[in-house]
């Protein structure tokens, strides 16, 4: 919720500190990858969102909120 709180302030790049902390914590969870890719996508960091995007869907293959967003970013929108 912090991070989530933090990107509604503009606040990107301590919200994708709090992510990258929630990856430590949870790294089997597609949800903070998802979380942290989006973080990434919002700060301009197009590589590391893809790649964050990638291990969510590897994790969990129905999270369709990572797949659109991944395709979004892979077509340079």
């Amino acid at each position: 919720m912090l991070g989530d709180e933090l990107m509604g302030q503009k606040k990107l790049d301590l919200a994708v500190e709090v992510f990258k902390l929630n990856v430590e914590e949870y790294p089997d969870s597609s949800n903070v990858y998802g979380s942290l890719g989006e973080a990434y996508m919002n700060r301009g960091d197009r590589e590391l969102a893809i790649k964050n995007y990638q291990k969510s869907l590897e994790l969990n293959p129905k999270n369709f909120g990572a797949a659109a967003a991944l395709a979004k970013l892979k077509a340079g929108k």
